[in-house]
Parts: structure tokens; C-alpha cells; sequence
């Protein structure tokens, strides 16, 4: 029975995702200023996504001036030449049509979803601003106060995220992905509008962005369009940047943080490469491969040992993102189950155990092709939705890949053998490169 079900796997994923994945066309094409442009055409509804990625996030900032592209974002919605603060939200919502932006380590991008008919007013909105943000000091400084709130709810007094922020500044010891996205609070009450203004300056600019757009659209249309409202704003000089890399053995790094959480957790990161810095592709693969081995459903290894087996844990998960613009981080975490009488102590050795199993034996072939069919099928589902076409596509171009990487994917994931699972598992799973954070409730400080 489960050699058949492997089969039945490996049918599905040979002979139905690969035509599905094909059905789509994607033109590129880029103006003379430099700016990229992407169209997928997807027909089945009347609507269209517009994407528009620049290569800056807050791994490009330096101590002292953290927050910026964040910042940034918020003020990219504070008045150009045509319209004034929040004008542009104002129209969007009235054509009813979807807004919004987001800033990560290795970018910021802002969408629009709306009626293929209605292309053009987010095409010019977003040159408009691109050419002639205004950046008023006055809106900066009620902005400021927002994003100030904006952290204090996300981070300062929410237990889950400052424990995040503290476990990453520790854990990448030599790049620029240890800055938080939203900025230091000290950094936030000393930036001035004079700091945004330069921010923009720098890094906004046609030949640093790339425009996405899927949906039911032709690419001549959108060539015109995109001509006619981006063709004339001049590129520009572009800082130089590096990949951000990390250090090869950072060595074992540990932190102890006493919280406002009723419950003690742990979080253990591998500083391991992504697949704009490995030379080695098949080693990141197996890494993805070994999340879902580990955290891919009720069935995968640590809901089925640590959860129900051993009764060690009330929670586990495991998570590792393969499309950084430099090197990565697999992260596990867990929470002790109390009720039990399990501590940290005892959830740090199940998580390693688990580990040394990868290391000591492979999986099986079944086992891995199970799990190996819920990752393509998460590839595939991605595909139903316009706006996740969109962010993978926007995703690979910004950190240095291709959006053509999505047509090899799947086949990079089917050549992972079990012995490149424990070969990986070997390689980054090691003291000198883990970071343990360990969160204890306030009452618990000694």
C-alpha cells in the first residue's frame, strides 16, 4: 500500500504540476531608465495585480539609522505632485480596489488588486510618487508616532515578538539581516524627515525596482502603459551593496529572557545558506525538504514524536526561508508541555534528538516523497492565487534570482535523495553555528 501511494505521488507531481505550472505566459521587458518589468497573463477573472519591488530593506541600513525603508513605506502614502496625503488610498478604495505595501530584509513593494480596466490609475499613482514623493515634514512627524505604536504593539509588549527580535540580533552576528525591520525605538526618536528625504533619494529610483503585474492583461497593453507613466523618470546612481553573509561557524550562541508569558518556550536557529549565497542548490532544497519533515502536518516528525509520542512538548514548529538575499536561518521551536512537568531543558535535548535522528539515519523513500508532495502542492496552490504569483515573482528578481527559477522548482525538489536529506542534516545542524533562546515567564527570574 505505501509503495503505491508513493507512486501515486510521484504520478501527481510529474504529470499534473508541471503542465498546470506551464498554462500561464510571463513576458519581461525593461525600459531604457533601467526599470524591470514582468507580466504573467492569467485570464480566468477580470483583475489585476500591480507589484512594485525595490531592492531595499532594512538589511541595507547602518546602526544609528535603523527603521528607514519602513519608515519610508508609511510616508509613501503622504502626498506626491498630483495628489495629497492619502489621496491615493482615497481613489483606490472609491474604484474599489485592494492597497497596501510591506518592507522585509531585502525589500519593500507596494500593490495595488483591482479591475483590469483600472490598471492605468495605479500604473500612474505609483510613477507619480516614484518621480515626486513630497515627504512633508508635518505628516513625518505624526507618522513617526504611529510607526513609534506601530512598535510597541508588534514588538515591545507583545512576549512572542521581542523574544523574535532579541533570538535574530543574536543569531546573524555578521550581517545586516540582525537589524528588526521596524527599527530600534532609539533609532526611531532621533530620525528626522532630513533622513527619509536621503533614504528616498538613494534607493528609489526606475533602474532599483522591478514591476510586476499579473492578471487578465495582454504585455503590449501593459508596455504601453508602463511606458507612458515611468519612461521618462531619469535613472540613477545606485549605492553599491553586498550579499549579506554570514560568518561560516559563528560558534554556539545562547539568551535568556524573562517575559510577560504565562507559558516558558524555546527557539533554536541554524545559520545555514539560502539559495542566492550556496553553491551548492541541492543543499538548500533538502534543508526545505527537512522542514517539512519535520513541521509539514499532523503526520510529520515533530507533532508525531515530541507532541503525541513523548508528550514532551504542547507545540513544535520548524520554518526556514530558502529565498533570502544572503545567507539564512532553519529555526525550530517549541513549547514545553507543563502539565507534564517538562521544562526547556527537556524540549532543547527532544529538539536535538530529532536533529541527530536526520544525521544518523535517512528518511525513508516513502516518508520523503510524502512530504516532498505537500511542498510542490504548496507550490502549486500558490499558483490559484494572482497576488502569490506576484510576491514569487517579485520575491526571486529582488533577492538576486530569477522568476524563471519557478519553472526548474519542482524538479529541484524531486532530485532530493534521502542521503542528501542526512548529508544536509550533518552539515548545518551543529553547535558552532546554533543560537538558543530560551523564554521564561517574568515570576520566574531568580
Amino acid at each position: 500500500m505505501k509503495k503505491y501511494l508513493s507512486y501515486i505521488v510521484l504520478f501527481f507531481s510529474s504529470t499534473f504540476i508541471a503542465p498546470l505550472m506551464a498554462q500561464t505566459t510571463t513576458t519581461e521587458f525593461s525600459l531604457d531608465n533601467g526599470l524591470k518589468v514582468i507580466v504573467r497573463e492569467d485570464h480566468r477573472a477580470p483583475v489585476v495585480v500591480s507589484q512594485l519591488w525595490y531592492k531595499v530593506g532594512s538589511s541595507y541600513e547602518k546602526p544609528g539609522s535603523t527603521g528607514l525603508a519602513h519608515a519610508l513605506e508609511h510616508m509613501m502614502f503622504k502626498g506626491s505632485s498630483k495628489l495629497g496625503p492619502g489621496e491615493s488610498s482615497r481613489i483606490l478604495r472609491e474604484l474599489g480596489a485592494e492597497e497596501n505595501a510591506f518592507t522585509s530584509d531585502d525589500y519593500t513593494a507596494y500593490y495595488q488588486v483591482l479591475a483590469r480596466d483600472r490598471l492605468a490609475v495605479a500604473l500612474e499613482m505609483e510613477a507619480d510618487r516614484l518621480a515626486s514623493l513630497t515627504l512633508p515634514e508635518d505628516e513625518f512627524l505624526r507618522e513617526i508616532e504611529v510607526i513609534k505604536e506601530e512598535r510597541r504593539m508588534r514588538t515591545d509588549d507583545r512576549p512572542s515578538g521581542l523574544a523574535y527580535e532579541r533570538f535574530k540580533a543574536l543569531a546573524y552576528p555578521a550581517s545586516g539581516y540582525h537589524i528588526p525591520t521596524i527599527g530600534w525605538m532609539h533609532d526611531l526618536e532621533r530620525m528626522t524627515i532630513a533622513d527619509l528625504r536621503d533614504w528616498h533619494e538613494r534607493w528609489y529610483a526606475p533602474n532599483n525596482a522591478t514591476l510586476v503585474i499579473v492578471g487578465d492583461v495582454q504585455p503590449d497593453e501593459v508596455k504601453t502603459l508602463v511606458t507612458r507613466y515611468f519612461a521618462k523618470i531619469p535613472a540613477r546612481p545606485i549605492p553599491a551593496v553586498k550579499q549579506p553573509l554570514e560568518l561560516a561557524e559563528p560558534g554556539q550562541r545562547s539568551l535568556t529572557l524573562y517575559l510577560k508569558t504565562q507559558l516558558p518556550s524555546l527557539m533554536m536557529g541554524f545559520n545555514v545558506p539560502s539559495l542566492s549565497s550556496t553553491d551548492k542548490p541541492t543543499d538548500v532544497h533538502a534543508l526545505r525538504l527537512i522542514g517539512a519533515l519535520l513541521d509539514g502536518g499532523s503526520s510529520s516528525r515533530l507533532p508525531a514524536q515530541l507532541v503525541r509520542k513523548q508528550e514532551l512538548v504542547a507545540g513544535a514548529s520548524a520554518w526556514y526561508n530558502a529565498f533570502a538575499r544572503g545567507d539564512s536561518l532553519f529555526v525550530l521551536s517549541a513549547t514545553p508541555n507543563v502539565q507534564k512537568g517538562k521544562t526547556l531543558a527537556n524540549v532543547e535535548a527532544g529538539l536535538w534528538q530529532q536533529l541527530k535522528q536526520l544525521q544518523d539515519t535517512p528518511p525513508s523513500t516513502a516518508e520523503l516523497a510524502r512530504v516532498r508532495a505537500q511542498v510542490v502542492a504548496a507550490e502549486v496552490y500558490q499558483q490559484d492565487s494572482i497576488t502569490s504569483q506576484a510576491t514569487q515573482i517579485g520575491t526571486l528578481e529582488t533577492v538576486g534570482l530569477s522568476w524563471r527559477l519557478q519553472d526548474t522548482d519542482l524538479a529541484a525538489l524531486e532530485a532530493v535523495t534521502p542521503a542528501d536529506i542526512q548529508a544536509a542534516a550533518k552539515q548545518f545542524f551543529t553547535q558552532s553555528r546554533a543560537t538558543t533562546l530560551y523564554v521564561h515567564p517574568e515570576e520566574a527570574r531568580p
